[in-house]
């Protein structure tokens, strides 16, 4: 390593292949070896990249070679287990290895920025601040405005913080901190609880069982497949094998699909452990993320609780991984680097010789096809952990019903008896806004979003029309655009008219609704999810935000309203994914001492998969999925890879597909089946044109030596330029 000619260095750039420079002239100190970040020159810009290799030779003559502009660390800010695992999903998901290990690292050290950090930065009012004239403000309202907020809170604000106040607020405090009237602080990574809040529950037989088969695969990498009924403990499962890997001073890497599970999840993990914890997860300030990845890394963080891109997170002393709610499609990126979480946590666990808990009431297809096939072992938890059994569901025929807004006389019967035994009553549509379709009924004129093939929602707290597609809003309109009538229908039903609704009928009853609309501000969902576990409310109207992982003890009754909107999806993963919501959503009710019910009001109560899910439940349900998927010769008996482009032009990004399988006609296998092109199912989004072209294979080594050979040469077709293209190995969504 001493007599390194060549450095081998990955840039974030959309390129394969990594880039050959010289150390830096003159350089003293330790050689220099893979995981260490360098400035380095690229065309006329200046990168951060890290160095991934080094040999004595390159293909560029050495007097060519540039040399790098600045080692940036003095030693590696990555593990070789980390760089082989980022290799690895380099190669099997065929991404630019720059842009792979960009997607891995905090922002802040993508940016150059030192790996070490002591804390994360706050700013409070000075001390020296009452000694400043009075009027020295008059002039300036937004400095004036942010040293009212920071007095309000004596002990100071970060960047997230003030940036939900305030969000103005940097030009102000870059003018307070040059009067001296504010001070930067750093507040610690970490804060640690000094006593437990709460004392561990006495497991029952079934945990018990499942704790003590898992323990004895501690210390080696062992797949399992934890897999419990909704409400059967599988929390405190984790609880405990952390526990074990706490006090064998190893570290504990915990996987969550969603922000919207984070603090629930975080609040009992900090009520049972008097050791640092740290969160990782996209809605935390860069400052934050920074201060988590650094204390992991470090090995303070002896438990790291994370949404997808956590499973990354460098750990210094790894003793266990577990991904809560495997099954979730949320742990799969959908753009760019398009990696699946739980996948990747498997190869890491592997890596790192430790084993791995995949838990979920509802396991993905893919998994149980893994413990059919030996290669994960299944622990399973069959009955609740407290007393209340399983809810029965009822299957409501709607059809030529009298609905007030989308509910039937039945199940506002049901609400009400339910809330007068002062239970908690939950709503569930997998809708947001208050109509799907704004509709004349005089011409039949819709209103579509202008950028996709999509009808515009109707939102009327802020009276708009909105796009969930490409984020496009327009005001509403109070006449129809082609006919000038004012006979304007509103159609269909979201979570904000079943508010509006049950506001209506329900008058003395406190209600909150919980979906992305009401919960864009920071804190706002944790407070929320907090009141409803204090009772603060009676009625909950939600998204799939309140689906899974949350424990409410007194909510007795779940309604799941729109069951056909699941039940009518082109993706051969439509039906699995229903049954997964039904059961999930179901999951909330009865979970304390009280019996709960769970209500499904739909249009098609004979529908195939309710009748076998309502009857036999979600394991008959994935048995039957399984054999028809090995019939259709689909995952997880087959492997596949979507091709994606899109184009300004309409032909564009089909043309350009034609010729990708006209390459791929040429160098397959016999054992490689090519699906299309084929406009993709909503085939105009955001002003571009998408197509697709979906790849099928027995073997997936047949699938990766046809990728390996055939992906690089893409970039190089003429058509290539009039395109975006993307490749997403083992797609979840086929749109």
């Amino acid at each position: 390593m001493t007599n390194v000619t060549v450095l081998h260095v990955a840039v974030p750039v959309p390129a394969f292949n990594s880039f050959d420079y010289l150390p830096p002239p003159n350089r003293v100190g330790p050689p220099l070896c893979a995981g260490l970040r360098v400035k380095v020159g690229f065309g006329d810009r200046r990168l951060i990249g890290l160095i991934v290799g080094h040999s004595r030779h390159s293909p560029i003559p050495i007097a060519r070679l540039r040399p790098v502009l600045k080692v940036l660390d003095t030693r590696p800010i990555l593990s070789p287990k980390d760089l082989e695992l980022l290799h690895w999903a380099c190669r099997y998901y065929h991404h630019p290895l720059g842009e792979v290990i960009s997607a891995a690292l905090p922002k802040r050290v993508r940016q150059g920025h030192s790996a070490f950090i002591a804390g994360a930065p706050v700013w409070k009012i000075s001390p020296n601040s009452g000694n400043v004239p009075l009027n020295l403000l008059k002039r300036a309202p937004l400095q004036s405005m942010l040293m009212g907020l920071l007095k309000s809170h004596p002990n100071g604000l970060d960047a997230a913080q003030m940036q939900a106040e305030l969000p103005d607020w940097r030009r102000a405090l870059a003018g307070l901190l040059k009067k001296g009237l504010v001070i930067e602080i750093s507040r610690p990574c970490l804060e640690v609880p000094d006593k437990l809040a709460v004392p561990a529950p006495k497991l029952n037989s079934d945990q018990k069982a499942a704790v003590d088969t898992i323990l004895s695969a501690l210390g080696g990498f062992t797949p399992f497949l934890l897999e419990g009924v909704t409400g059967s403990g599988k929390t405190e499962i984790y609880l405990k094998l952390i526990e074990s890997t706490v006090k064998d001073s190893r570290q504990a890497l915990v996987l969550v699909p969603e922000i919207a599970l984070t603090p629930q999840l975080v609040a009992r993990f900090r009520a049972r452990f008097t050791v640092p914890l740290a969160v990782m997860h996209s809605a935390l300030s860069d400052g934050e993320r920074h201060c988590a990845w650094h204390m992991a890394r470090a090995g303070d963080a002896q438990i790291v609780i994370g949404t997808r891109s956590a499973v990354f997170t460098p750990l210094a002393k790894p003793g266990i991984i577990i991904i809560d709610e495997e099954h979730d499609g949320s742990l799969k990126q959908q753009e760019g680097f398009r990696y699946h979480a739980r996948d990747l946590a498997v190869i890491r666990a592997s890596l790192l010789n430790i084993p791995v808990i995949l838990g979920s009431a509802t396991p993905s297809l893919e998994t149980l096809y893994n413990v059919e096939q030996g290669r994960y072992r299944c622990v399973r938890l069959p009955e609740r952990a407290r007393q209340a059994g399983p809810p029965p569901l009822e299957v409501v025929d709607v059809r030529r019903r009298e609905l007030i807004d989308g509910l039937s006389p039945y199940v506002l019967e049901q609400i009400r008896r339910h809330l007068a035994a002062d239970a908690q009553v939950l709503i569930f549509l997998n809708r947001r806004g208050y109509a799907t379709v704004l509709l004349c009924h005089d011409c039949g004129w819709a209103a579509s979003c202008k950028r996709c093939d999509a009808n515009l929602t109707l939102h009327t707290a802020n009276a708009r029309l909105c796009c969930h597609h490409c984020g496009a809003e327009q005001p509403l309109t109070a006449k129809c655009p082609t006919c000038d009538g004012e006979n304007l229908l509103r159609l269909g039903e979201g979570t904000e008219r079943i508010e509006q609704a049950l506001k209506a009928i329900f008058p003395d009853y406190s209600m909150v609704r919980v979906d992305r609309d009401s919960t864009r501000r920071k804190g706002e969902l944790e407070s929320k999810l907090t009141a409803i576990a204090a009772g603060a409310h009676r009625l909950l109207i939600g998204t799939q935000m309140l689906s899974k992982g949350h424990d409410f003890p007194d909510v007795t009754l779940v309604v799941i309203l729109n069951v056909d909107q699941s039940l009518c999806s082109s993706d051969f993963r439509g039906s699995e994914r229903a049954a997964q919501l039904i059961v999930q959503v179901a999951g909330r009710a009865g979970r304390g001492d009280r019996p709960g019910k769970v209500i499904l009001q739909t249009h098609r109560p004979d529908h195939p998969l309710l009748d076998n899910l309502v009857r036999e439940g979600y394991s008959a349900f994935s048995r039957t999925a399984l054999i028809e998927r090995h019939l259709a010769r689909l995952p997880p008996y087959r492997h596949i890879a979507l091709i994606r482009a899109e184009a300004v032009r309409q032909n564009a990004a089909l043309n350009f597909l034609r010729a990708v399988r006209a390459i791929f006609a040429v160098d397959s296998l016999s054992h490689i089946t090519a699906l299309g092109p084929a406009p993709a199912s909503m085939e105009r989004r955001a002003g571009r044109y998408r197509a697709q072209l979906l790849l099928i294979a027995k073997h997936r080594t047949n699938l990766q030596r046809l990728l390996d050979d055939c992906i690089p040469r893409l970039n190089k077709l003429p058509a290539a330029r009039r395109v975006r293209w993307g490749l997403d190995v083992d797609p979840v969504d086929m749109f």
